[in-house]
Formats: C-alpha cells, sequence, structure tokens
C-alpha cells in the first residue's frame, strides 16, 4: 500500500456542514473509492486553523490518479466547492505531504 497525506482548507463557518456531507457521503462516491483502491481514509480538522488532514491509502498511484475523471467525483467537488477553498475545477487546493515517518 502507497501511504499518502496532505491538506486542504474549510472555511470557519462551514465546519459542521463538511462534516455531515462527508457523513452521508454518497453510496456512488464510496464506490468510486473503493474501485480506485482507496483504503483507510480519514480527514481531520483542526478548529483553530481550518485546515483538514487527509490521510489514506492506495493501491497504486496511476489508478488512484484516475479517480478525478469520474462523473462522480468532479459532481462531489461541485458540491463541497462551497464549503472550502477549490481550484477552477472545483478539485480542492491541496497540498501533498512528504511522508518522514512510519511505525508499524
Amino acid at each position: 500500500m502507497i501511504r499518502k497525506g496532505s491538506v486542504m482548507q474549510v472555511y470557519a463557518d462551514q465546519y459542521e456542514e463538511y462534516e455531515r456531507r462527508h457523513d452521508e457521503l454518497w453510496t456512488e462516491m464510496a464506490e468510486v473509492l473503493k474501485e480506485k483502491g482507496a483504503h483507510n481514509y480519514s480527514i481531520f480538522l483542526d478548529k483553530d486553523t481550518g485546515q483538514l488532514f487527509a490521510y489514506l491509502e492506495v493501491e497504486d498511484e496511476t489508478r488512484w490518479a484516475e479517480i478525478a475523471q469520474t462523473d462522480i467525483c468532479q459532481k462531489w467537488w461541485a458540491y463541497m466547492a462551497p464549503l472550502m477553498k477549490t481550484n477552477t475545477d472545483n478539485s480542492p487546493v491541496s497540498k501533498e505531504l512528504k511522508p518522514v515517518f512510519y511505525f508499524n
């Protein structure tokens, strides 16, 4: 498995809505996450800053990258765009983090 971490930003007045929408993750979105090889996907919120930390494990980088081209992912991004900082294509502004320590 490939471990991935990234940070994103949610607007301070949208914390509860961001969490609610993830609590009600669309079945179709969950299916495409699994199909593209995502495992152990977690998102954490720093309420002081609005920073989100995302962690997931993927089976294959190429397969994982394909998720951005799916209709359901594009729809999810548009749905989440009002809640967080996004790029022009509605994808979340995201900074990938370099792994520096792992203990198993």
